[in-house]
């Protein structure tokens, strides 16, 4: 544990930058492990627009790691009201499809209830962040409101950054051990490191309007968070096509509508803003309270290193996307998963300080995917609209057009139908891509691989979740019993902040073996026995999906991810306490 004595050179540990999914995780995390934290935000509250709110199920598992789950269920939407999106012409209009999302369907729904002990919700960024930033001042965090970041400069031994009080108006430095950047897509942070990245920004202009309505009588009976507007030569503007997204069952909403980027912004007032709803529901008359609107540019960049010297960017700071399938504010917190135990385990001397070039190695690449994957996904529409013979230059009497040659009773009326089918279906890789969000397989210095070759994926990487415990994949979820009698996650026997050494009842060695090794290099180190009376296997499915005998061992990173694996245990007790420390000294650069 770190001192706080008068001769700290130190006013935290780590100073976070940004109270956003990834700062106010971050901050969360840290707190949760027992280091100094302080975090500021130049604004003088959290997030006051719900932008982010899909919450994937790795996202839930992070916060049952960190015990807030029951707060993320209270406040999100639950997944059978997630699932119906529609395509339409306005909420009254003709419908012209329906995509099952985010694995409520038939063919996905036991998929995805198989693979995790969480479910997917829809949880807003006006709640999410209360629950992440009040937790980690609850648990010892330091927060600071209307606190503006400035400039840093770093030296060996820490970071000094200079702050500005945005209520006083003076500035103040402040000294810490490492500082993360999680300040958003136009991050000062990134900026002042000239963290170097790939692609490009605002390709495409859109507008939020928030806004509040009962639409209960429109959306009810087909229970979404999206409803897809398809409006061509509509009179208010726009590229043709809008977003009606449901924030609260069935009142409260926000509406993203397209414009040219290279046009000038549009002025968005408020009977505008009332026009362009009215329009995209399909009600003239219908009562709307706007709450906001903003206006925001679709961004296809990403940063190839996440980090300088002492310094750690995380979320939007690094990887800047549409809001295609879902994933920014996850990949945001799993951001924070990745690096809080590293810095945790570096600050307390368990662990070597190159342990932390691991991050970028980690997480780049994920952070890539998901960029491009939200960028496809958006062009992924094309498709749709190629059938419905409806473009850029179309008129507002095409989309009607278009869906009379598709009902049309003759072949052509048949073929333009399995075109559509086969347009639609190709949005499962938005809303039903449950590879994409679970799929990371990590490779780094901070994971031991074993000789079992490249991984033969059966399945398509992108929609599948293929559970496995080969060294940098995510432990497998397979339900135990507790000690109670209780149903347990094996997700739920590691984690919190800790490396876990887990086998089973006739890995006997392995208990020797951690126990040698906490003595040697003094890092906590839990030992789990699934199939004691604490972790019984009762269902078999553990023993399904380890991959490893009895007397096998798994090292389980704290953030769930396996760091090595050993398929059954070697000949001698010495050789398996070997085995074990030279693992650990590897993923912790010791």
């Amino acid at each position: 544990m770190t001192t706080t004595d008068a001769h700290d050179p130190y006013d935290t540990d780590v100073l976070v930058v940004g109270s956003g999914p990834a700062g106010g995780s971050a901050a969360l995390l840290l707190a949760s492990y027992g280091i100094r934290t302080l975090l500021v935000t130049k604004y003088g509250w959290l997030a006051n627009t719900p932008r982010a709110h899909i919450t994937n199920q790795r996202t839930m598992e992070v916060l049952r790691d960190l015990g807030v789950e029951s707060e993320a269920l209270m406040f999100g939407s639950p997944s059978h009201l997630m699932g119906d999106t529609v395509l339409c012409t306005a909420l009254t209009g003709d419908e012209i499809g329906r995509i099952r999302s985010w694995g409520t369907g038939p063919a996905t729904a036991t998929e995805y209830a198989s693979k995790s002990p969480c479910e997917m919700i829809d949880l807003p960024q006006t709640y999410l962040e209360p629950i992440l930033v009040s937790n980690a001042a609850a648990r010892g965090a330091k927060v600071r409101l209307d606190t503006e970041f400035v400039s840093l400069t770093q030296d060996d031994d820490g970071v000094t950054a200079l702050l500005r009080d945005r209520i006083r108006g003076d500035e103040f430095t402040v000294r810490a051990r490492y500082l993360i950047g999680a300040d958003g897509g136009r991050s000062t942070v990134a900026e002042q490191l000239g963290l170097p990245f790939d692609g490009r920004m605002a390709k495409a202009g859109s507008m939020n309007i928030v806004f509040k309505a009962d639409l209960t009588r429109y959306c009810a009976h087909r229970p979404s968070v999206l409803y897809w507007v398809l409006r061509p030569g509509a009179e208010t503007g726009g590229i043709g096509m809008g977003l009606v997204r449901m924030v609260r069952p069935w009142n409260e909403w926000l509406l993203v509508w397209g414009y040219d980027i290279e046009q000038p912004p549009p002025d968005i007032d408020e009977e505008s803003a009332r026009r362009i709803v009215r329009d995209l529901v399909g009600d003239p008359d219908l009562p709307v309270e706007i709450t906001s609107t903003s206006l925001w540019t679709v961004n296809h960049a990403y940063a190839t290193q996440y980090s300088s010297g002492r310094v750690f960017c995380a979320g939007d700071a690094v990887h800047r996307h549409p809001p295609s399938n879902g994933l920014g504010s996850n990949t945001s917190v799993q951001d924070a998963y990745n690096l809080a135990w590293k810095l945790a385990m570096v600050i307390r001397g368990e662990a070597g300080p190159a342990l932390l070039d691991s991050y970028t190695a980690e997480r780049a690449p994920v952070g890539r995917q998901i960029v491009e994957r939200a960028n496809l996904s958006r062009d992924q529409f094309g498709p749709i609209f190629d059938v419905l013979g409806v473009g850029a230059g179309s008129d507002e009497n095409a989309i009607s057009e278009g869906i009379a040659a598709i009902r049309a009773r003759t072949p052509e009326g048949a073929k333009k139908r399995r075109l559509l089918d086969e347009a639609v279906q190709l949005k499962n890789y938005e809303f039903n891509a449950h590879g994409v969000e679970m799929n990371q397989r990590y490779a780094s210095s901070a994971v031991l691989p074993d000789d079992t070759g490249a991984e033969d994926w059966e399945q398509d990487r992108e929609l599948v979740h293929s559970p496995t415990t080969r060294p940098g994949a995510k432990l497998p979820h397979a339900w135990l019993v507790g000690a109670q009698g209780e149903r347990i996650s094996t997700l739920d026997v590691v984690g919190k902040g800790v490396l876990t050494v887990l086998t089973g009842l006739a890995g006997d060695v392995w208990d020797a073996a951690a126990s040698a090794c906490r003595d040697t290099l003094g890092v906590p180190l839990r030992v789990v026995r699934i199939g004691a009376e604490n972790s019984r296997d009762a269902y078999g499915e553990w023993t399904r999906v380890s991959e490893i005998a009895e007397d096998g061992v798994l090292l389980v990173r704290p953030d769930g991810h396996v760091a090595w694996r050993r398929a059954t245990a070697p000949r001698t007790a010495r050789s398996a306490q070997d085995e074990l420390l030279g693992a650990l000294r590897h993923v912790l650069a010791r």
